[in-house]
């Protein structure tokens, strides 16, 4: 069985000023709360305190690595106004979870470049360029979830100032292109170079057989950046394969209702409910398996930073390789019974059941050997 490392107070107190970073200082600073968590029921009813720096709303997400990856916020802007302007020596991701508006992009050269935005809309600000978000409602607010690497930099250079107000365009990731957020890109394998996507509810996704039960994926890279991302949709009746990767994937539910299974490597599973609007966040080399018990395909994004991504010697994955070849998924064939036992269940109670025969049998194809 896994052990929680809890240590005794004498030792903890050696290390307890190590606990606080500037990145934390700052978030207390700004005024907001942090929810230190690794499930969110729905992003879109999470509550937020007043922002003030900001002219809106916010509440900061952190998982036990943000400190050596990356953050999660969301925000709100009040129904008739707009965000403060701000520019920032850090990278961040952003979807949209309620409302319409637009957002205006600029540089220190004077090159401007504005966008509309609706629910599902997905998008990056471009390094350092100054950015400014409107809400075109005037009854109703807008809420916007971000990933960034912020508390990386906020800890490596501790000074807000320099952060937010440094002067200098980084021409080659945003110099003032009029297409810049226009959605167009180039498909290279499962990955789509784009910095805008309309609609993350509903773009259409490439074949991943080797995630399993016949699912849909595609991955993004926005405004040159070295976070990523992808959205991941499954059949009814249907669940992913378990896998482990390192710390920061944002699981954010798109569509669909399941719950998804988490766990540290010898423990017992630990189930999470979800629905559209939901976050799970699996913690630093936890596995984690998604689950299908709706009516209509289920689809998630996650916003994630490179070091989730641990690869093997051909740049792979290495949560997309069996364990059998030394990866870190595990094959349906290597499961434990109660996980299917558990899916039939909850799928009854819909009027449903499983479909996942056919891929049960199709993975019998390539399954590679067990190790001796």
């Amino acid at each position: 069985m896994s052990k929680s490392a809890i240590v005794s107070e004498e030792m903890a107190k050696k290390f307890a000023t190590e606990k606080d970073t500037p990145y934390l200082r700052w978030v207390r600073n700004e005024g907001l709360d942090i929810i230190a968590a690794h499930y969110v029921p729905n992003l879109r009813t999470v509550e937020l305190k007043p922002w003030a720096r900001r002219g809106g709303a916010g509440v900061y997400v952190n998982h036990e690595a943000s400190r050596t990856s990356n953050d999660c916020y969301v925000c709100e802007i009040p129904a008739g106004r707009s965000l403060a302007p701000q520019r920032q020596l850090f990278e961040e991701m952003i979807m949209v979870l309620e409302g319409r508006g637009s957002t205006s992009v600029w540089n220190d050269a004077g090159n401007k470049v504005t966008f509309e935005w609706g629910p599902g809309a997905l998008f990056a600000i471009p390094l350092n360029a100054w950015h400014q978000h409107f809400n075109g409602s005037g009854q109703k607010p807008a809420r916007y979830v971000a990933v960034t690497n912020g508390s990386q930099v906020m800890n490596q250079f501790d000074d807000a100032e320099f952060v937010f107000n440094t002067h200098y365009d980084f021409k080659n990731r945003f110099s003032g292109e009029p297409d810049y957020f226009s959605g167009k890109g180039e498909q290279k394998g499962l990955l789509l170079e784009t910095n805008f996507v309309a609609d993350a509810v509903n773009i259409p996704l490439i074949s991943a057989k080797e995630r399993g039960a016949g699912g849909g994926h595609i991955r993004f890279n926005m405004a040159k950046g070295s976070m990523n991302s992808h959205i991941s949709q499954f059949p009814v009746g249907t669940y992913k394969k378990a896998h482990a990767h390192g710390p920061g994937a944002h699981v954010i539910i798109l569509s669909g209702e399941g719950y998804s299974l988490m766990w540290p490597e010898g423990d017992e599973p630990r189930r999470y409910e979800w629905q559209v609007g939901a976050m799970v966040v699996p913690p630093n080399m936890w596995f984690h398996q998604h689950f299908n018990t709706g009516n209509s395909p289920a689809r998630y994004l996650a916003f994630k930073h490179e070091v989730v991504s641990m690869r093997n010697a051909q740049g792979v994955p290495k949560a997309w390789i069996s364990q059998r070849l030394g990866g870190d998924q595990i094959d349906y064939a290597d499961e434990q019974p109660a996980i299917r036992t558990m899916f039939a269940d909850a799928l009854a109670k819909n009027g449903l059941s499983p479909r996942m025969d056919a891929a049960y049998e199709a993975e019998l194809a390539d399954l590679p050997p067990k190790a001796a």
